[in-house]
């Protein structure tokens, strides 16, 4: 299983290096550089996650019809050469841009188009195949494994760029997208090489023979409070902490003069400070409630975003640094507990259509704080005639957002969720719900 694990994680490192480039440099030099609005940048990132609802049909689609034996590892495969091709097309919506706008938003909708596509078909196909492969007892080291090597790649990847692209010049932004695309793709084909067992057309599969919908998916979160608290709170929490994606870089280039190098470092620090989170949480699993160590990453994180407020109003890079470091730090004990908690929340037999909802309830925070991101920035901005604004009262509402999942998370019981979950007329409740 020690080489599974690696494996899961060398594919969950690769599609997540693809976002890097397109949410680390590309947003800076679009934003900042070429000073193209947020809103119209963030319109294209949230892209991606209108498609997040198909997340429920692959997982069903998947649990019941395996591709040449395969039930996970074919959708994987698609998926990773969408994430890569999208991500190696991007660098030309910059330069199309300034020369053809009407033909730049065209090339931008494609390639978020395609690495949306991309990263919902391998997303929930290879939650499910580490959920099925390492067991019950065995998903918090396969998770543990999984995005430690996904900080450490999201490290290398950054520092990389940095080196590569020091200033803006579309030559030098192509060919290091193209580098990291590459590797990207190396790393997960490693990664899926003779990773999932193959099963045959007499294996058993009525676990899994159940067709679902999003509507059958909403039917059953609703029916489950837990299910539902669940949902938001996933909802709120990640619509937060992934929101600030898209402003930290072009932040720093206003707010204190960061170079397009400086600023591509801003992701390598925090992650070097969320690896170190994931340590932690590895060697206080067990020992302490998953909960607790969720609030305290939640907290943690809101603390960061409050301090980079601060250092906005003071003009303190060090301060910025500071809520830089808790924010990674945070983000890091959070994404392991609530992952963890994630998976607690998910009714073995039904495996695809909760891992789908939960990859729904990911994709959709995306989109809500992503756009939140841009128009809300855009819109202070022209309110307060100061662009530096823009970015401070977002992350003040980031902040805002998770003291109020922080006070959520305490209503999260599993206990209640699974006894809700096995009820014996569960399945009887499904099927009525959706005709």
């Amino acid at each position: 299983m020690h080489i599974k694990r690696l494996q899961l994680a060398l594919i969950h490192t690769a599609v997540a290096m693809t976002l890097v480039p397109i949410n680390s440099t590309l947003n800076r030099v679009m934003i900042n550089d070429l000073g193209i609005s947020k809103t119209l940048f963030t319109i294209l990132a949230i892209f991606p996650y209108l498609l997040a609802p198909i997340q429920v049909a692959i997982g069903s689609f998947s649990d019941r019809h395996p591709i040449a034996g395969y039930r996970r590892t074919p959708y994987i495969l698609v998926g990773l050469i969408l994430c890569v091709l999208g991500m190696a097309v991007s660098p030309q919506i910059a330069v199309l841009f300034t020369e053809n706008f009407t033909l730049g938003v065209i090339v931008g909708i494609l390639a978020f188009g395609m690495w949306g596509m991309g990263y919902n078909l391998s997303a929930v196909s290879y939650f499910s195949l580490a959920s099925e492969l390492s067991g019950e007892k065995g998903r918090g080291k396969t998770l543990a494994t999984m995005f430690t090597f996904m900080v450490i790649g999201l490290i290398v990847t950054g520092i990389s760029l940095s080196g590569m692209v020091k200033t803006y010049e579309p030559e030098l932004l192509q060919r290091a997208f193209i580098i990291v695309a590459a590797s990207a793709l190396t790393l997960g084909l490693v990664g899926l090489f003779r990773l999932e067992p193959r099963f045959s057309r007499s294996a058993d599969l009525s676990p899994r023979s159940e067709t679902y919908t999003v509507k059958q998916m909403t039917a059953v979160i609703i029916k489950n409070p837990v299910a539902k608290l669940f949902f938001v709170y996933l909802l709120l929490l990640l619509a937060a902490i992934l929101s600030q994606d898209v402003l930290l870089e072009p932040f720093g280039a206003q707010a204190f003069g960061m170079t397009l190098e400086q600023t591509s470092r801003i992701v390598s620090i925090s992650s070097g400070f969320t690896l170190l989170a994931f340590i932690m949480a590895g060697l206080i699993e067990g020992r302490v409630k998953k909960k607790y160590v969720a609030q305290t990453g939640n907290l943690g994180a809101l603390i960061g975003f409050i301090i980079i407020v601060v250092s906005g109003l003071t003009g303190s890079l060090t301060v910025f640094y500071v809520g830089i470091i808790l924010l990674g730090f945070g983000t890091g004990l959070s994404t392991i507990a609530n992952l963890s908690l994630m998976f607690d929340l998910t009714v073995p037999e039904k495996v695809g259509l909760y891992i789908g909802a939960w990859g729904f309830s990911n994709g959709l925070s995306r989109l809500v704080g992503l756009l939140m991101a841009g128009v809300i920035a855009d819109v202070a901005t022209q309110i307060t005639g100061n662009a530096l604004n823009g970015y401070l009262v977002v992350f003040g509402i980031e902040a805002l957002m998770l003291f109020i999942a922080a006070i959520m998370l305490y209503r999260i019981d599993v206990g209640a969720f699974q006894k809700k979950a096995h009820e014996p007329e569960f399945a009887d409740k499904v099927a009525l719900a959706a005709e």
